[in-house]
């Protein structure tokens, strides 16, 4: 499992390639009617009350004798993060020597949220995010890709991943729009609770894995036939 955690850190990097172009990006999202341009990147914390239905619940149930004692669904719910490097997602119009003026558009993080419960012995996480999809200099189309990826992963000297999704979900973009903005939730990434020492290391990232799929999507090499004696 630890060399999984290694792979995702290595593919998510890529998705940093116009990082620095990106930036510039965030001053396309400005109000057209020449007002205050809105904050791209708030705070990347919240609880988002709204987000879920209900509060979480402690299970009532006893804990067997000689069991470990249950997590709090408040106090150890691990913490959300958004993965380094892979923070923002520039798509260009070309894919070799780039400029700012090749970018058609950028995703962004602004804001996530966690909410924990506990089902059996497992502790089962609802994530949510919002970003936006920032217009770029080339023109944004109809409709673009988000491709997500969320990890927990126990953090230290060796990080092992312990459950991973990715997901891959369009969001439509109106003509002449500056920026949208898109939300998921992801509503079931459970895992064994570990003891509560080692919960602590627990961390959720989040971050734009643009070849999370890919490998799945592409077809099998064909065998060549056996040539004929």
């Amino acid at each position: 499992m630890g060399g999984t955690s290694v792979d995702l850190q290595y593919r998510w990097r890529g998705a940093g390639v116009l990082l620095a172009a990106g930036v510039v990006l965030a001053g396309c999202s400005g109000n057209p009617s020449g007002g205050e341009s809105p904050s791209i990147l708030p705070s990347l914390t919240g609880s988002f009350p709204s987000w879920f239905a209900a509060s979480p619940q402690q299970p009532e149930q006893p804990t067997p004798a000689g069991a470990p004692p249950l997590p709090s669904v408040i106090d150890d719910c691990p913490q959300v993060e958004i993965r380094a490097g892979a923070s923002t997602l520039p798509v260009s119009s070309k894919t070799e020597q780039a400029t700012v003026q090749d970018l058609r558009y950028q995703l962004t993080f602004t804001q996530t949220a966690r909410q924990c419960s506990i089902v059996g012995r497992s502790m089962r996480m609802r994530v949510g995010v919002q970003g936006r999809v920032i217009a770029g200099p080339a023109g944004a189309p109809p409709q673009v890709e988000v491709p997500l990826r969320y990890a927990v992963v126990k953090e230290g000297v060796d990080p092992k991943t312990i459950t991973t999704k990715f997901r891959r979900f369009p969001v439509a973009v109106a003509p002449g729009a500056p920026n949208v903005v898109f939300t998921d939730i992801e509503e079931d990434l459970s895992f064994p609770i570990p003891p509560l020492r080692e919960l602590d290391a627990y961390i959720v990232y989040i971050g734009f894995d643009d070849q999370g799929d890919r490998t799945e999507r592409r077809p099998a090499a064909k065998k060549a036939a056996p040539r004929a004696k």
